[in-house]
Formats: structure tokens, C-alpha cells, sequence
């Protein structure tokens, strides 16, 4: 309240400074403040943003949520550097400096005059220490977590459909256009649907690199082929064929020769990639559980 009483006075005595007086608390995290001009800064390139795609109630409201969304993270922030420095947690110059190196390095502008900007550096890099020390120091992820989330999420290591096929590829001639391209190929697919043999007519038709073989192409996965290819196979049955199928590289005729059951990676293949996953999830949720705890052990109020 007496705060409050000293900018009224100062507001009345000194209007030309009206704008910065207007200032006020938005947020109260133990001992510390959090002033609206604050907040405006840390929104203001959001808000702008805002500004140019809305208007009206809509835009309000939009500049509301963003507005709490970030004061929600300046408070969790205030806890956290708060709780560092009570744990003694710092930053050397040497470690301030080798960070902002690495920064530049990756392409980014510091400008090592401001304070502002070597503050805010210095403050992410408590940040990572506080979180690591307390949250990700005690994190450990045991084998049968792993081998739970591979049950559990087993449609994620999902193997995409195999076959294996042979083709017959038309590619126009010295002097072909495609329309006559296209006529060669639904001669081939008449006489193949009459019975000829997909052997012989690799040899008559085809001017792909694999009629030497046969036309077949071997083993290919779900995703490596072209879209309309991978279109024209998905409802075949083993030792049916395709109409000619237009890409790109010429006109297709395919023979779906083999397809694979469904099937899962094993769980040695992926269980480096599992043990990635479930840490990231325990660290989130260890983070959040952390958090949660500083905020009931918090004196924080929220005037805005």
C-alpha cells in the first residue's frame, strides 16, 4: 500500500513522467517483484505480432492469455533462480564467456556491452545448473521401464509394409511421345491379363536397367517408393498386377511377387531410442513435480 501511496504522489507532482510511474506490481514471488513494464517486454514481440493478424475482442482476449502465459513464466523462473541462490549456485566469467562464444558460433548476435544480454545468458545458464542439480542428478531410467514403454508404445516401432516386386518400365523411344508410350503400355497389360508370361514380356517391353533380371526390383519398403506406385500396390495380392502406372520415369506395370506380415523392430534395435524417450518424459515430469514443490513452498501473489 505504501508503494502504491509514494507513485500517486510522485504521479501528481511529476506528470511528464506519468508513463514510467505508471508501473505497477504484477506479481509478488517471496521477496521479489514483478512489475507490469516487466511483462509488457517480455510480450511485446508476441503482442505485436497479435496486433497485426486480430482485432477487437478477439485480439484481447489473445493479448490476455499470452500476457498470463508469460507471467506464469517469470514466476516459475523468479523460484528457481531464488532457489539457486540459496544453494549457492553461480556462473564464473570464464563459463559466461564460453557460452557466449558457443552462441556466436552457432550464428548468434550477442551484444557484450549490454548488461541486459549478459544478465539474461548468465541467468539460463543457472537455470540449466539449478534444474540439472536438482531434478536431472537424481533421474535414472531402469530396464524395466524400457521394456514397459516398448509394450506400451509398440505401434511406434511399427515395421512399414515390405515387398518385393518387378516391374515392366516404359520410357518413351527416339521419336515416341507419351501418348504412344502410354499405348505400348496398355498392349503390355492386355497380353500379360491374357496370359502372357512376365518374363517374356520384360524382355519385349521394358527399358528399365533390372529387365536383364527379370524386372525385379527385390525387397522395397513402405515410404521408399512413389506415391502412386505405393498406391497402385497397396491392393494387390501376391502375383497380381497393376494397370500402368504413370510417374515421373516412364509408365509401370507391377507384379506384386512376395509381401511381409507386419511386424515390430526388436527391442535391442530400438531400446537406445526408448531410453532417450523415457528419460526426456522423466525429466518433464520430475521438472514439473520439482516445480509444483517450489510454488507450495512459495509466497507468490498475483495482482494482475
Amino acid at each position: 500500500m505504501a508503494l502504491c501511496a509514494l507513485l500517486g504522489v510522485a504521479l501528481a507532482e511529476s506528470p511528464a513522467h506519468a508513463a514510467v510511474l505508471a508501473d505497477r506490481i504484477v506479481a509478488v514471488v517471496n521477496t521479489e517483484l514483478i512489475m507490469l513494464s516487466e511483462l509488457k517486454a517480455e510480450t511485446e514481440s508476441t503482442e505485436m505480432r497479435l496486433r497485426a493478424q486480430y482485432r477487437g475482442a478477439d485480439l484481447e482476449r489473445r493479448i490476455r492469455q499470452t500476457e498470463l502465459e508469460a507471467l506464469t513464466r517469470m514466476i516459475e523462473t523468479k523460484l528457481q533462480l531464488q532457489i539457486a541462490k540459496t544453494r549457492g549456485v553461480d556462473v564464473a566469467e570464464e563459463e559466461l564467456k564460453a557460452a557466449v562464444k558457443e552462441m556466436r558460433r552457432q550464428g548468434e548476435k550477442i551484444d557484450e556491452s549490454d548488461p541486459t544480454v549478459l544478465r539474461g545468458i548468465r541467468e539460463q545458464i543457472v537455470l540449466l545448473k539449478i534444474v540439472d542439480r536438482e531434478v536431472r542428478s537424481n533421474l535414472m531410467v531402469a530396464e524395466i521401464e524400457l521394456q514397459r514403454y516398448y509394450m506400451q508404445h509398440q505401434s511406434r516401432f511399427l515395421l512399414p509394409d515390405e515387398y518385393r516386386i518387378s516391374q515392366i518400365l516404359l520410357v518413351p523411344r527416339a521419336g515416341e511421345d507419351r501418348a504412344q508410350v502410354r499405348a505400348r503400355a496398355q498392349a503390355a497389360y492386355a497380353e500379360l491379363k491374357q496370359g502372357a508370361q512376365f518374363s517374356d514380356m520384360v524382355m519385349r517391353y521394358s527399358d528399365g536397367p533390372e529387365a536383364t533380371k527379370g524386372g525385379g526390383l527385390g525387397f522395397v519398403r513402405q515410404g521408399e517408393l512413389l506415391p502412386p506406385i505405393e498406391q497402385a500396390l497397396a491392393p494387390l495380392e501376391v502375383g497380381q498386377l497393376s494397370k500402368p502406372v504413370e510417374t515421373p520415369q516412364g509408365l509401370h506395370i507391377l507384379r506384386l511377387d512376395e509381401k511381409s506380415p507386419t511386424g515390430f523392430r526388436p527391442f535391442a534395435e530400438v531400446r537406445t531410442e526408448i531410453q532417450g524417450l523415457v528419460y526426456r518424459q522423466k525429466n518433464e515430469d520430475g521438472f514439473q513435480a520439482w516445480l509444483k514443490e517450489l510454488k507450495n513452498k512459495a509466497y507468490i501473489e498475483v495482482k494482475f
